[in-house]
C-alpha cells in the first residue's frame, strides 16, 4: 500500500474526512463520551492549520482520494537550540490501514517538514500501553529516556 500513499498539507476540502480521523485519535487516547474534546477545540484546532500565524499543521495520508491518516505538529523555540524544534503532536490512521506503511510514511513527512523548516529535531511522545506504535517509532527514533510529567490546571 505505501507505494500508492501521498503525504499532502491539509486543505479545506478535508475536513469530512479529516474530522473521523481527528475523533478517531481521541477516542483512542480516551477523550470521547463523557470526557469527550469540546467542539470548540476541534474547531480552533482546524482554524489553526490555515492561519499563517500559528505554527502548528497538519498532514495527511491519501490513496485514491481516501484520508488514510493525519498528523499535526508544531514547530518551536527551545532553550537548548539556535534552531527551532517540532513537536510530532499527533499521529493517526484507520485501522485498515495500520501496518502498511502509513504511520511510518506520515513521520518521514514531518521530518522532511522539519528539515525545511531547519528544525534540530523532531520528538513526540505516547502513552506507554500504545505497544503497537512504538513498535514502528522504535525503528524511526531513538527513546529519549525523558519522562513527561504534567499538571492540569
Amino acid at each position: 500500500m505505501s507505494a500508492n500513499i501521498s503525504i499532502r498539507f491539509v486543505t479545506h476540502q478535508d475536513y469530512d474526512q479529516w474530522l473521523p480521523l481527528w475523533e478517531g485519535y481521541n477516542t483512542f487516547y480516551g477523550r470521547s463520551g463523557p470526557t469527550a474534546l469540546a467542539p470548540e477545540i476541534t474547531r480552533i484546532t482546524w482554524s489553526r492549520f490555515f492561519d499563517a500565524y500559528e505554527p502548528v499543521y497538519a498532514l495527511v495520508a491519501e490513496s485514491e482520494g481516501k484520508l488514510l491518516g493525519l498528523t499535526h505538529y508544531i514547530l518551536h523555540r527551545s532553550t537548548t537550540s539556535i534552531t527551532p524544534v517540532c513537536y510530532l503532536q499527533d499521529l493517526f490512521t484507520t485501522g485498515t490501514a495500520r501496518g502498511k506503511g502509513v504511520g511510518r510514511a506520515l513521520i518521514n513527512g514531518v521530518y522532511e517538514q522539519a528539515e525545511l523548516s531547519r528544525c534540530s529535531r523532531v520528538y513526540w511522545q505516547t502513552h506507554e500501553t500504545n505497544a503497537t506504535a512504538m513498535m514502528l517509532y522504535d525503528k524511526v527514533a531513538e527513546k529519549s529516556g525523558f519522562v513527561v510529567y504534567r499538571k492540569m490546571l
